[in-house]
């Protein structure tokens, strides 16, 4: 009698499914209320480009891929104009940030997706307010602001739903937003 063994999961196979869950555990992470919309959109005025989108990205739980481009290039690095793939959990969390104010005002962008030539050249000129290894590079990082709401109620709206990490830089008026392991700074 032949014996079938399964073979032992490589450690390739091992960290490629081990992240595809990490990558979609921030979007599981947020309370029922950022699902509970049909159509999930946000809105940014990018304040370096001078660009402005308003967009449904998802339709219930699809996303829209061609919606998701065009958000990808918006966020693009305004530095070189490179084009990152920005992380749809992103998205989700900003949207259900809006919805925890009861605004649909558009976010002002400072800085989205940043190439790591980019990160590398800020960290270098800008010396501790870059980080190395920056979710800016992974698309999963956003430094925005929200006309007509305290930056104080965007951090905390942010902070309340548990879902990434938050930054608070009152001085820079902006609030970073991302969808790493839930961590504050600043202010």
């Amino acid at each position: 009698m032949k014996r079938h063994l399964h073979p032992t999961p490589s450690r390739r196979h091992f960290l490629r499914t081990g992240l595809s869950a990490v990558a979609a555990a921030p979007a599981l992470a947020l309370p029922q209320r950022a699902w509970a919309a049909p159509v999930r959109e946000l809105a940014f005025d990018h304040l370096h480009t001078h660009e402005q989108i308003d967009i449904v990205y998802a339709r219930g739980s699809d996303y829209l891929p061609d919606a998701l481009g065009q958000l990808n290039h918006f966020l693009r690095d305004h530095y070189s104009g490179d084009v990152g793939r920005i992380d749809p959990g992103l998205h989700d969390l900003l949207h259900a940030v809006r919805r925890e104010l009861g605004t649909e005002r558009a976010f002002q962008v400072i800085s989205g997706y940043r190439s790591p030539a980019t990160n590398a050249q800020l960290k270098a000129t800008r010396g501790g307010g870059v980080a190395t290894h920056s979710l800016h590079m992974e698309g999963r990082a956003i430094d925005v602001r929200l006309p007509g709401v305290a930056l104080s109620d965007l951090r905390d709206a942010a902070l309340s739903l548990k879902a990434g990490g938050v930054g608070y830089y009152p001085h820079e008026q902006f609030v970073h937003i991302d969808t790493g392991r839930v961590r504050r700074w600043g202010g």
